[in-house]
């Protein structure tokens, strides 16, 4: 497999969809990165009054502390930390999958840098596709995130969360546009 260089196009298989993508300026490792790298940081700084928020009405208001029932035999306990472990998971599903298919692509961070998320099989990304692209940053993460970067190795800047949700990152073209939108001719070399 010969690796990409600097300036790389998508390099289309399989869907109709796809060979109608043919062409499209990928985005940078670094574009996709920095957004990625904002659009953390959004999300910790909305996770941590949403957080406070759940603990408030969850102590205060609902009075539920850690002993929930107690009798000779059954103790029942309410733990605190793991609903919030659980919250933080539900936070990013909503930001990175919700809000991707709201905007059809585009995250604060990805706007911001003149990036989108385009379906490799759809017009539009469905809301599947974009929950399971949030999921599979999960899978990007594992193993030192090593799915991250696969981008580097894949011929179409494809890393594992891009594999699993059939999705493709591309650089904006002109304002508001998006890269299926305009036509593309590929270089003869490429």
């Amino acid at each position: 497999m010969k690796p990409a260089g600097k300036g790389s196009f998508f390099n289309p298989h399989e869907t109709a969809r796809a060979e109608s993508l043919a062409g499209a300026p990928l985005a940078s490792f670094r574009r996709r990165f920095f957004a990625f790298a904002i659009d953390t940081l959004l999300v910790a700084a909305t996770y941590i009054p949403a957080t406070m928020l759940l603990q408030y009405f969850i102590q205060e208001r609902l009075h539920v502390h850690e002993d929930l029932y107690h009798s000779t035999h059954v103790l029942v306990k309410f733990d605190m930390q793991k609903l919030l472990e659980v919250a933080w998971t539900l936070w990013l599903v909503l930001y990175f999958g919700l809000f991707v298919w709201i905007t059809d692509g585009r995250t604060p961070g990805k706007r911001l840098l003149r990036i989108r998320i385009l379906s490799l099989t759809h017009e539009r990304l469905s809301f599947w596709q974009s929950i399971e692209r949030a999921l599979g940053y999960g899978a990007s993460a594992l193993e030192g995130g090593f799915g991250f970067v696969q981008y580097f190795f894949n011929r179409n800047r494809l890393c594992t969360h891009d594999r699993i949700a059939e999705t493709i990152v591309v650089k904006e073209t002109r304002k508001g546009t998006k890269p299926a939108e305009t036509s593309y001719i590929p270089s003869a070399g490429g």
